[in-house]
């Protein structure tokens, strides 16, 4: 399964991540991608917003979140 270039749902921004990036969803990767997307100052965030919208970091944000409350994958 493809996901969209930027992914609608939680299900398609999981996939996206771990099965076509391959990166590991781990709590620390969460926490930090949450923490610094959660902070409006911070560079990285203001290009986020600019390339993909609010609407669409909130709901990463949200994802991030949603992630944390999953079981723990393994790094």
């Amino acid at each position: 399964m493809k996901t969209p270039v930027i992914p609608k749902t939680y299900a398609q921004w999981h996939h996206c991540i771990t099965v076509e990036c391959g990166i590991t969803l781990t709590r620390s990767f969460a926490e930090e991608r949450l923490a610094l997307w959660s902070n409006p100052g911070a560079d990285e965030t203001r290009r986020f917003e600019q390339l993909y919208g609010q609407d669409h970091l909130t709901r990463v944000r949200q994802w991030f979140a949603r992630a944390l409350e999953q079981p723990p994958q393994q790094a």
